[in-house]
């Protein structure tokens, strides 16, 4: 008689691949799948209900905090749902910004993504090259909002200032000497536009160079060819967004389909995959950055030529310049209201949503005239996809579950939030 053993493995919340908190409890037969059982909570931060207690204008840095890999989107959709109930307009200028970062945003989601997803499989050089490109955008962030991480940087009404007009520097120190520095400082000398645009033409050489590691590679198209397939009707029953959707060949984007921002006047393509699988979905992403390239240049170009107001000039909702604060009363009392009890927003509820690089990311936002948001409800993307793994990974091996957990890209401050 052989002898049937079923087993059932903790997987996580240590485990390097379980993406930080992520706990699996998995039914093995052998070492095939037969249940994957999501634990979550080990992380919950109750943003939510956070928010709740919070004036709106200081709810912008919660967001950065739900999936700590694409700050700005995050902030998007919460201060585009706080734009709908106020009814304002946002100058066009910031818009363009908006959509800019965005973009770059999402092309350090799908570097950090195609890092991680490579590393959990096996393939160690991809990180090491991803990363070396995420620090340079990462610059963009600090550049522009002064931290690299949690930005804060879009606020209601437009951004928090207009895009500086000239890059920090390296100094000489015991690591670099002089001549290092003069090198790491060729592409600083102009203003960040100028920094971004150097960026925009290296980048699509840099795609090329790990679709070299990873398009053609044998163990890659082993690893990820046929795992964790999803039929087109399977991913829409399951609300699946973004790449995980695209990924299934449905053309879904946010972006061209309810079009919000300045999408409507870029000139961008929504890349698609055939059959479901991981790799596809791998090849969708790759595309992705190719086409988040595309609308920079875009928008780099428009920047440079237009001028203009970055935030509402309403000082009740947006703060008045510093300079201004320092010596005009007015100005102070703007200040002080703004900063110590924010502004009360009409009541209503609105629903507000971005196409996030994960997916659709949204925000519904109820309000009863108050300063404070009365219900906020955060939809994110990973939460639908989290719940699809046990569908995923029934009948494959127990190292095919690291991969399909990487090619859902779970960020977990989104799940457990």
């Amino acid at each position: 008689m052989p002898e049937i053993r079923n087993y059932t493995l903790n997987f996580g919340p240590q485990h390097p691949a379980a993406h930080g908190v992520l706990r699996l409890i998995l039914e093995l037969d052998g070492e095939v799948v037969e249940r994957a059982d999501p634990h979550i909570g080990l992380l919950h931060r109750g943003t939510e209900k956070l928010a709740e207690t919070k004036p709106f204008n200081q709810n912008v840095p919660y967001m950065d905090r739900l999936d700590y890999v694409s700050m700005m989107c995050n902030e998007h959709a919460y201060v585009m749902a706080v734009e709908k109930l106020l009814n304002i307009e946002v100058p066009i200028r910031a818009q363009y910004i908006r959509v800019l970062f965005d973009e770059i945003t999402r092309i350090l989601n799908h570097l950090l993504w195609i890092g991680a997803h490579a590393l959990d499989v096996g393939a160690m050089t991809v990180f090491l090259y991803a990363f070396r490109e995420r620090e340079d955008l990462m610059d963009c962030y600090e550049a522009a909002s002064g931290a690299r991480l949690h930005a804060a940087y879009y606020r209601p009404g437009g951004v928090y200032r207009d895009l500086p007009d000239h890059m920090s520097q390296y100094k000489p120190s015991q690591w670099h000497n002089a001549k290092e520095v003069e090198k790491l400082n060729a592409n600083r000398q102009g203003s960040l536009l100028d920094f971004i645009e150097e960026f925009t033409r290296r980048f699509p050489k840099y795609i090329d160079e790990y679709e070299t590691l990873l398009t053609d590679n044998r163990i890659w198209k082993q690893r990820t060819i046929g795992i964790g397939v999803v039929t087109p009707e399977r991913a829409l029953q399951l609300g699946f967004t973004g790449p995980m959707l695209r990924g299934s060949g449905i053309a879904w984007d946010l972006r061209k389909k309810q079009p919000y921002e300045v999408y409507d006047r870029l000139d961008f393509a929504i890349p698609i995959g055939k059959e479901g699988d991981s790799y596809d979905r791998y090849l969708v992403r790759m595309e992705e950055m190719r086409q988040s390239n595309r609308i920079m240049q875009q928008c780099v170009e428009w920047l440079r030529n237009n001028p203009g107001p970055v935030i509402l000039q309403d000082h009740k909702i947006a703060p008045p310049k510093r300079e201004t604060m320092k010596e005009d009363m007015e100005a102070l009392i703007h200040h002080f209201k703004l900063f110590s009890e924010g502004y009360c927003v009409p009541e209503g509820e609105v629903y507000a949503a971005v196409e996030h690089p994960k997916g659709e990311f949204g925000i519904y936002l109820v309000s009863d005239g108050a300063n404070k948001p009365y219900r906020l409800k955060i939809r994110a993307p990973g939460f639908a996809h989290l719940s699809a793994l046990d569908e995923m990974s029934r009948g494959h091996m127990l190292a095919d579950v690291v991969a399909i957990i990487g090619t859902q890209d779970i960020v977990f401050g989104e799940i457990d939030r």
